[in-house]
């Protein structure tokens, strides 16, 4: 390279904003490895520890979104927005990116917001379907959008967007070879199924307690669970390894293996996992959380449902969720229906895409 290649990604708050930008830097790292690499997230968020261990510098700012509820917390909101507005141009003025690139959370904001005032290229990567409104206020100065849904015209000047995908793990590309491995990993027994159950990297209260409430109902129905609880609830939860074909997990980290292993899944609908839904192609149900911004959830879910590539279930009538469950179990047409419609919307070549345009942006 003549010139060094600086490279800022900010991005945080949850896995799937964190997730994006590090499998970006990842792609990036192996194709310019003199580059260097600068992570922006917010202080006291998972970020500061998750960022580090994929071996990348961070910087954190001091920042929050703001709560729906009326609360004391949103008193402190402007000056914590000035506070790291003021972060965000002295990171810009001393690591003099050659491009910034926000994949969403609380940092990206002002991150990307101080890179285009400071006309430094800036590409935000959009993983939902209904964006929040820091990226729809910050798409009206990016070079370029990066999108996984259609349809984002709404709310992005159109001559910007580029459907990409989510950037997904590399090792999901593959899982159906490792369907024995995936079995003895987790001590399964082959001739039963098995249902995975995942709440987010944080876990969702909702989705355990259904869970609890139906535990013996899915052992007597001859289920294994593969039960990913959330850290914040492993505690509470753990008791129930005690049921014959019951695990329950704080974190799963070898996730090929975990999709592999399972024949159901009951997940969240964030961006991310939807993703990787879409490359593993088994049949889902989604529980979307209502608590998010603008109910981006349920709009993700949405998207794919309306394709007939999955099943839908509000928190609001999880009093449905044993009918649903059996009507899956029982019948195999709906099982190979969705999943072949689920793997039909799956983007695997996302994270190269996506470093395409970014390359466009530096060489331009």
């Amino acid at each position: 390279m003549k010139q060094s290649i600086n490279i800022i990604l900010s991005g945080g708050g949850t896995g799937g904003h964190i997730y994006p930008a590090v499998s970006i830097a990842n792609e990036l790292k192996e194709k310019y490895p003199e580059a260097n690499f600068l992570f922006v997230g917010a202080k006291d968020r998972m970020e500061m520890e998750k960022v580090p261990q994929a071996g990348y510098a961070i910087k954190g700012l001091w920042i929050s979104g703001i709560q729906r509820s009326l609360s004391l917390k949103n008193l402190a909101f402007p000056f914590k927005l000035i506070s790291s507005l003021w972060s965000a141009f002295k990171i810009i003025k001393k690591f003099k990116p050659t491009i910034v690139i926000g994949t969403g959370g609380f940092a990206s904001g002002p991150t990307l917001y101080a890179a285009s005032i400071s006309g430094v290229k800036t590409v935000i990567q959009e993983q939902n379907s209904y964006p929040g409104i820091t990226n729809k206020l910050l798409s009206k100065k990016a070079d370029t959008i990066c999108v996984a849904y259609d349809g984002l015209e709404r709310f992005f000047p159109v001559d910007k967007i580029v459907k990409t995908g989510n950037p997904v793990r590399q090792d999901l590309l593959a899982i159906e070879s490792k369907r024995e491995e995936a079995i003895d990993f987790f001590d399964l027994k082959s001739d039963r199924k098995t249902l995975l159950i995942i709440g987010g990297s944080l876990g969702a209260r909702a989705i355990n307690n259904l869970i609890e409430k139906h535990i013996n109902w899915l052992v007597e129905n001859n289920i294994q669970v593969i039960w990913q609880t959330g850290k914040l609830y492993y505690d509470e939860f753990k008791k129930y390894d005690a049921l014959e074909g019951v695990q329950t997990h704080a974190f799963l980290n070898r996730m090929d293996l975990t999709y592999e292993a399972a024949d159901f899944i009951i997940s969240r609908a964030g961006a991310s996992s939807i993703s990787e839904l879409c490359i593993v192609g088994k049949p889902v149900i989604f529980i979307p959380s209502p608590n998010v911004a603008e109910d981006h959830q349920t709009k993700n879910a949405l998207s794919v449902v309306n394709k007939n590539a999955a099943l839908l279930l509000k928190e609001s009538e999880l009093n449905m969720f044993q009918n649903m469950f059996l009507e899956l179990k029982n019948d195999i047409e709906l099982q190979q229906k969705l999943s072949k419609n689920i793997k039909a919307l799956a983007l695997p070549n996302a994270t190269k895409d996506i470093v395409i345009e970014i390359e466009k942006l530096i060489y331009n």
